[in-house]
Parts: C-alpha cells; structure tokens; sequence
C-alpha cells in the first residue's frame, strides 16, 4: 500500500516530533521511518474525515481508524503499532503542553496474537557450529560470528555495529536500543573462535574501508545486516532472530532466571521476556509425557 503525504496541517507537529524523536531517543532510521509512515497513513485519514489540525482529532475518528485498518486486513501486530505510533505522537503533545487531550485514551489496544518463538533444539545448533570450517578467514568468521551471536543473545542490528574494542577477555560491550549499553558473558568457545578470528582470520579480510568493524567481509569491508543472515542461513537454515530466541529458550530451560534473561537480552520491559516462560513450559511437559511412564 502506497503511504501518503501528509497533511500541510499536520508536517509541522509530525516533524518536529520525527526530529526529537532522533536526537532524543536515538532511534534507527528504519523505526523513525516507520513513525513517519503510521502518522503520515492516520493524518490522511482523518483529512478525508474533514479534519483540519492536529488537535481536531477525537477519540471517534480514532476508533474509526483502527476500524478501518482491520477491515482493510491489516495484521493485528500491525494495527497495534500504528495506534501505539500515534498514541505516542500525542502523549509527546500532551506532555510537553502542545495540546490538552490524548484522542487515544480510552481506546481499546488491538489483542495481538503473540506465536510462541520457535527455538533451535540445542544439539542441533551445537553440531551446526562444531561443522563450521574454521580453517579459512571466511571460515573463522563465520564460526566466531555464530558462536558470539548463541553465546550472547545479541539482535543482529547489535551483533554489526560491534567494534573491535568492544571485544573484552570474556565479555562483550553491547549498545542496545535508545544507545543503552550492557555487557554481555561469552562462554569458552564463543572466546576462542573470536581469539582466532581476531589473530588470524580479520587481518586477512580487512581492507582500508574496514575501520574498527569487528565483522569484516570477503570485499574488506564491514558487514551489515544482510550479510549477516546470509551466513547464518548457510550454516542454521534459518534467521538470526531464531538464534536469540533459542539463546533465551535454552537459558531458561537450563534454570536461569527470568530477570537475567531480560538483562543479557536488553528488554527494558520483563513482559517482553516473559514470553519465553511459554516455551519454557511446553518443554518441560513435552519431556514430562516422554519421560514419565505414567504420564
């Protein structure tokens, strides 16, 4: 679908919240984008309903929206961040005296349908890593890069900014989102394949452009996120997503608690990992009916 334009009524506000939005939070360009697309798709709507500013707004052309998106077949995650997009735009106003109201407040949140992460069984992905050819500087990378990211948890955006001097003796320093950062533990074979990679396998790979990237690819220079799921599609078949996702899994099912999970994930909210109690507890019953003879 083909986002509009915003209204001349709403560019001023809308932009001077995307600016704060920047400076303030330090938020991606992709996640100030996507603000910039759900403001830009309300404020169209509600021009077509004769509104003419910002504070015009009120709670029934709000419920109206939302009816709109379902009906267009809009996922109910998406219908959930595009009100919490805009929710935010004037909780923002509200706060700093821009106008009196929230038009959102009272208005009931789309229910998401939350699926259960799907998380790798843990000899797999320890035999996928084991296979990994290390006797190349393609190879040592490759191995050190999935080793760090089952070893730490680390969301790929995380995984490529690293630096070089972010590499400790047995920890990494990891900046998260809203630029927070968290030192995450690396166990004895994420360390070694990153000694290795380090030593022998980035010098060969690093050309002029590489500058303190820690990851380094075949051309020299540092690697994004796309290369990234490219090699842990070659050797996981599947998304680096799926390997956060069996690090906190495998973590919880190995007796971890739920509040260090969320501090080596860098959830700032403990509901955001109390989702993986859920797959915690269907392991535990998937092996109570295997194992029990009476179950």
């Amino acid at each position: 679908m083909t986002i509009p334009d915003l209204p001349e009524w709403a560019e001023p506000a809308v932009s001077d919240y995307i600016r704060r939005l920047q400076t303030q939070r330090r938020l991606s360009e992709h996640t100030v984008a996507a603000y910039r697309r759900d403001l830009a798709q309300f404020f169209d709507y509600c021009a077509r309903y004769g509104v003419e500013s910002v504070t015009g707004v009120d709670r029934t052309i709000a419920r109206r929206f939302l009816a709109f998106l379902d009906t267009r077949g809009y996922a109910r995650r998406s219908l959930g961040r595009k009100a919490s997009a805009v929710r935010a735009f004037y909780t923002d106003g509200v706060k700093r005296g821009a106008w009196a109201d929230n038009p959102f407040d009272g208005v009931k949140r789309p229910k998401l349908d939350r699926p259960l992460p799907h998380a790798l069984p843990s000899r797999a992905v320890a035999h996928a890593l084991d296979s990994v050819d290390a006797s190349t500087p393609v190879g040592m990378r490759d191995r050190a890069m999935l080793e760090t990211l089952y070893a730490s948890g680390m969301r790929v955006s995380e995984l490529v900014s690293l630096t070089t001097a972010d590499v400790g003796s047995d920890s990494l320093t990891v900046v998260g989102k809203g630029n927070k950062k968290r030192v995450v533990p690396l166990g004895g074979p994420a360390r070694k394949a990153l000694s290795d990679y380090l030593s022998r396998g980035r010098p060969q790979l690093a050309g002029p452009d590489a500058g303190q990237a820690l990851w380094v690819g075949e051309r020299g220079r540092p690697m994004d996120t796309r290369g990234v799921r490219r090699i842990v599609a070659k050797h996981l078949a599947t998304f680096p997503h799926a390997v956060r996702h069996s690090f906190a899994t495998h973590l919880l099912e190995g007796g971890a608690d739920l509040r260090t999970v969320q501090d080596l994930l860098g959830h700032s909210d403990l509901a955001t990992t109390q989702i993986y109690t859920a797959v915690s507890r269907r392991h535990l019953k998937e092996t109570y009916e295997r194992s029990h003879p009476r179950a």
